[in-house]
């Protein structure tokens, strides 16, 4: 009977995935060097549909995909009809600008999950064990990344401060973030440092994990 209460609190929580669409040139720019831009579009179709899949064993509540630079190619498309999920536009803005609007969309329907599309290690666990946090009463959760960003972050509600002039895409990112919700006088839950797919090194750990999985 617990387990089914936990299952049904478990529900509340919502997932978003932040997308980018798989437009050769324009996806997965850092790794042309290494695949070339139609073998680096194709990655991030492969990892979206991974996160997207991870997202939906997950078991949580309802799953969106945010789609940049619009919803209309072809692969977010078939996307949404294959995996029965829908599609919303990322605003324009900065990173943490689109962030915050997602929070504040789907947060006054229940707590809420936010995800790339980068981190291949991401697995359903770990988006139930970040649920659970917010179910139990903390009011943010993160997983951190290697490279000093974040490759999960859940709210129970909206906190524009913690992603405003936010240096993106630099070690800064958790550090800052920490001291933010600290300062807010959140209670915050970190959970386990993972690691996602930037750099041609990162694509070494994707085929052993690729390996693992085929093993």
């Amino acid at each position: 009977m617990a387990t089914d209460l936990d299952d049904e609190a478990l529900r509340q929580v919502q997932v978003a995935v932040l997308a980018k669409a798989p437009v050769a040139g324009l996806a997965k720019t850092r790794l042309i060097p290494a695949l070339g831009a139609a073998r680096a579009a194709r990655l991030q179709r492969r990892l979206t549909r991974m996160t997207v899949q991870t997202a939906l064993d997950a078991g949580l509540g309802a799953v969106t995909l945010w789609c940049a630079p619009d919803a209309r190619h072809r692969f977010f498309r078939a996307l949404a009809r294959t995996a029965r999920l829908p599609c919303v536009v990322q605003p324009r803005g900065d990173l943490g600008e689109r962030m915050h609007v997602a929070f504040r969309v789907h947060c006054p329907a229940g707590p809420l999950l936010l995800v790339g599309t980068d981190c291949p290690a991401l697995r359903p666990d770990h988006l139930r064990r970040a649920a659970r946090a917010l179910v139990e009463g903390d009011d943010a959760v993160f997983h951190p990344a290697e490279d000093g960003g974040y490759v999960l972050v859940g709210l129970r509600r909206p906190q524009a401060e913690l992603f405003s002039a936010m240096p993106w895409s630099t070690a800064l990112v958790t550090p800052q973030t920490r001291a933010r919700a600290h300062a807010l006088g959140l209670r915050v839950r970190e959970l386990e440092t993972l690691w996602d797919v930037d750099t041609p090194a990162d694509l070494k750990r994707l085929a052993a994990l690729d390996a693992g999985a085929g093993a």
